[in-house]
């Protein structure tokens, strides 16, 4: 007999890397790995002694946080984007941002209200996972088609990211502010994915969150933001949301009901975390040696890299579909990250990660180099 329960999701597009992988592994220098965005430097000090000190969690966390952690979380907003929160109304830690990511559609309903989902023609999996795992559609439309008029008929929540992933693209004040009064315009939740925010290249200011864009009032607007960047705290799944109190209350009821909670240490950790605006820099500096010495590579072995001004990816392209740049880089011993896996406007990109190691990093930009002589 057939099983015909489950959602029956289709496999996880990362496995279909195995081939390529297996061929980097030949090369006689290694594999260099920049296919995925993990971090590989440590997780801060200050961070680690919080999660320790913390360690002795008896008692049940709450959905909400401790005040601790909420104070934490907008005084980051205020000093990082100039944005005044409510701590108690205004803010939910969530357990990594790709949990909320994947749960929002369903968490606000949509199938019950008819109402589809749309995110980017170039982005993260999971915008368009969510809306399959909620039984609804997925819309591809880039937040400037919203801003330049294109129809939010029928859709429930708008995603847009920035800065982008894969892409890098930042989107402007001007930009951001427009799709906000659109989206509400039309009475669609309007939710920004910016975990990439503080790796900003063309700047030393935060590239702009969307809700310093909102106004007066964050209504209809959330914000979602993950420390796995800024801190190295991929391991420790800790992220938040913020922005309209109405949609962030109807969200912590839910996640009460599901058990959607942010375990105690780890809310210990990310107060620590939030409050250290040192090791943020810091990190960002190692990143920013890694990203010029690897762009330097790409682009003497051939590949153009477009946008990519801030986050952790090359967002290259030699102008030929992204599979055979996959393997051309495989000869070499480096694995990409597949355009594909980002949408059909993305097929002829390969994205590159900059969380590799140092020496790893210096492997590759020496392969590619090399290559092109």
């Amino acid at each position: 007999m057939t099983n015909s329960f489950g959602l029956n999701l289709p496999d996880y597009p990362w496995d279909r890397l195995t081939d390529f992988r297996v061929r980097a592994a030949e090369h006689p220098g290694g594999v260099c790995d920049l296919s995925i965005g993990t971090p590989v430097d440590p997780t801060p000090e200050v961070i680690r002694r919080a999660l320790a000190d913390a360690g002795d969690a008896h008692g049940y966390p709450t959905t909400t946080g401790t005040a601790e952690l909420r104070e934490a979380i907008a005084w980051w907003y205020e000093t990082w984007h100039s944005v005044t929160l409510d701590p108690v109304a205004e803010i939910l830690p969530t357990v990594g941002s790709k949990e909320l990511v994947a749960w929002l559609p369903t968490l606000l309903g949509l199938r019950q209200r008819g109402l589809s989902v749309a995110c980017p023609a170039a982005a993260y999996p999971t915008y368009e996972m969510g809306a399959t795992i909620a039984g609804v559609d997925c819309m591809r439309i880039d937040a400037a088609e919203v801003a330049a008029g294109a129809s939010l008929e029928g859709i429930g929540l708008l995603w847009i990211n920035t800065p982008s992933n894969p892409t890098g693209e930042v989107l402007d004040a001007d930009t951001l502010a427009e799709v906000v009064r659109r989206a509400r315009e039309a009475g669609v939740v309007l939710a920004s994915d910016e975990c990439y925010g503080l790796l900003n290249w063309e700047s030393d200011e935060p590239a702009p969150s969307v809700l310093s864009a909102a106004g007066e009032t964050h209504q209809g607007v959330l914000s979602v933001y993950s420390m796995s960047k800024q801190s190295n705290l991929a391991g420790y799944r800790a992220a938040f949301v913020a922005g309209d109190a109405e949609l962030i209350a109807d969200l912590t009821r839910s996640r009460k009901h599901a058990g959607m909670i942010v375990p105690f240490p780890i809310q210990a950790a990310m107060v620590a975390g939030l409050r250290d605006t040192d090791h943020v820099r810091e990190q960002k500096e190692i990143y920013r040696r890694r990203r010029e010495l690897l762009r330097s590579g790409l682009e003497d072995f051939g590949f153009r890299i477009d946008h990519s001004t801030a986050g952790l990816y090359l967002w290259s392209t030699a102008d030929e579909n992204c599979w055979d740049s996959l393997a051309d880089l495989a000869e070499l011993g480096i694995i990409a990250g597949p355009g594909e896996f980002y949408g059909e406007a993305a097929d002829d990109h390969v994205r590159v990660a900059l969380t590799a190691s140092d020496e790893r990093i210096e492997a590759a930009a020496d392969r590619l180099r090399a290559a092109a002589d």
